[in-house]
């Protein structure tokens, strides 16, 4: 596997309602600080994304920041320059998904909502037909992703999955086996 220097991360705009989504969020930022790692990620300040970042930027690690102009129209008071180095605005979620996939070698993603699935989904769909080749990590903080893993492992066994291997992502617990992971 070729060296990870950068990770987008996928994740929720709110905090959950599990206060170890948030701290494991931060932790993560601050691991991928601490392995000299770029975070990419939306661009938000709230919740998840607005931790992830917070942790990286805290321990002085490098964060790119995606955000469409609507999104930046919507929240007023959003201010993704908080804890970026640097900040993308574009105009519309596909090019942000795009860039994303453009700017990391790997990609993370923690609980969140239809949004954080649907990124996690695209890129597994992408692996899948071949288009790349990058690792993609479930983050399953206290068994969020239980029910999507059992998905997915329900599509294969209807054999739904035509290239299971490079469809499936790899799921870890805690930190310590994505640290892990990140160093193989």
């Amino acid at each position: 596997m070729p060296e990870i220097k950068s990770i987008c991360v996928y994740c929720g705009s709110s905090p959950g309602t599990d206060p170890a989504f948030v701290a494991t969020a931060h932790a993560l930022g601050e691991l991928l600080s601490a392995k000299n790692i770029r975070l990419v990620y939306g661009g938000g300040t709230r919740g998840l994304m607005g931790a992830v970042a917070q942790g990286a930027h805290d321990q002085g690690g490098t964060v790119t920041g995606i955000i469409p102009q609507f999104l930046l129209d919507h929240e007023a008071a959003h201010n993704p320059s908080l804890y970026c180095d640097e900040v993308i605005v574009c105009d519309t979620m596909h090019e942000r998904k795009t860039l994303m996939f453009e700017k990391a070698d790997a990609f993370i993603t923690l609980p969140g909502g239809i949004g954080t699935l649907e990124e996690v989904v695209e890129m597994m769909t992408w692996a899948q037909l071949g288009r790349h080749q990058k690792p993609i990590y479930l983050l399953n903080i206290n068994d969020f992703w239980d029910p999507f893993v059992e998905l997915i492992q329900h599509m294969e066994d209807n054999q739904f999955l035509h290239q299971a291997a490079k469809a499936k992502p790899i799921t870890v617990t805690n930190l310590d086996q994505l640290a892990e992971q990140l160093s193989t």
